[in-house]
């Protein structure tokens, strides 16, 4: 029985370690999509992504505290529009971050820009996993038996 589970182990090292090797001469980047080349046509990285989304809500604070401020100097209110001004710039930045980051289109509409291209579960929807009966208290029938856990003298000693 060792023997096999020894052999398994090593066709699987050896297919992996072919695979590897044509991934290698094709240019492709192993550590995140295999077979995909390094740089795939349209989309953002990640760090791109995380890069604008940064830069569009710094930039819609400053502004804001801008506009609040020449307001102020103008009007001599001192600090009312400029407060008033930062907090709709953070609101704005928040607003263009979501916006970003949101996926957009039809079928698309459920899938992050951030996952690969040939993930598994593109076209899903995303739902929570169905509840399994809680074990560790003793609720709940054991998996094809109809019985509950335990057995019928639970309560006996």
């Amino acid at each position: 029985m060792a023997e096999d589970d020894d052999e398994r182990l090593r066709s699987s090292m050896e297919r992996l370690k072919a695979s590897l090797a044509k991934a290698r001469e094709t240019g492709a980047d192993v550590r995140r999509n295999p077979g995909t080349p390094d740089r795939a046509k349209g989309g953002d990285s990640g760090m791109s992504l995380g890069m604008r989304a940064g830069s569009e809500f710094i930039s819609a604070v400053v502004l804001g505290v801008a506009i609040g401020w020449g307001l102020d100097r103008l009007l001599g209110t001192n600090p009312g529009f400029l407060i008033a001004f930062f907090f709709l710039g953070v609101a704005a930045g928040v607003w263009s971050v979501i916006r970003l980051t949101s996926p957009k289109g039809g079928g698309s509409a459920q899938d992050s820009r951030l996952s690969p291209s040939n993930a598994a579960d593109k076209g899903f929807p995303r739902s929570a996993p169905p509840a399994e009966p809680d074990a560790s208290r003793g609720r709940g029938a054991a998996p094809g038996t109809g019985q509950p856990f335990g057995g019928a003298d639970d309560d006996e000693e």
